[in-house]
């Protein structure tokens, strides 16, 4: 008699040990998805244009690492037909030799006060001619930073 109970609680014990187990590994992955991403860098940018040069100024806030950094620069709401690989030095589109985190031989950080530039060529479309807006998005390692707009001012 003692058998018969024995096998009457394995099932339920075989159950139970599933439920278990569903419960946890949904709950593994609910915390996996459900985690939150991690935030954008919190930092202050400013924007110039003068002719042809695009400099971007680190007022505040955090350093910015070079190499996660994306920049895409749109005049008068057109996109340029060749983006700034940043960082680079010389590139299909623009001047050779960015300034500071823009130039592959000097990216780093991008430190509060620092300011980077790049040129951009004539072969590049649309042209940046003084009183065009330039509208240039930042993003560090996928996650917009700063959305900056100005106007091209004459050299």
């Amino acid at each position: 008699m003692g058998g018969e109970k024995c096998r009457a609680l394995t099932p339920v014990a075989g159950v139970l040990l599933l439920a278990i187990t569903v419960v946890l590994a949904a709950s593994v992955v609910t915390v996996a998805i459900g985690a939150p991403p991690e935030p954008a860098p919190a930092t202050a940018l400013s924007l110039s244009a003068t002719d042809d040069r695009i400099t971007i100024t680190n007022q505040a806030g955090d350093a910015l690492d070079a190499d996660e950094l994306s920049v895409r620069v749109r005049v008068d709401g057109e996109p340029l037909d060749r983006q700034p690989p940043v960082p680079f030095f010389s590139a299909k589109g623009f001047h050779p030799g960015p300034t500071g985190a823009f130039n592959a031989a000097t990216a780093g950080d991008f430190a509060v006060g620092e300011s980077a530039s790049f040129r951009v060529a004539a072969t590049n479309d649309p042209a940046l001619e003084p009183g065009r807006t330039v509208a240039v998005t930042v993003s560090a390692d996928g996650l917009p930073v700063a959305r900056l707009e100005t106007v091209v001012e004459p050299a």
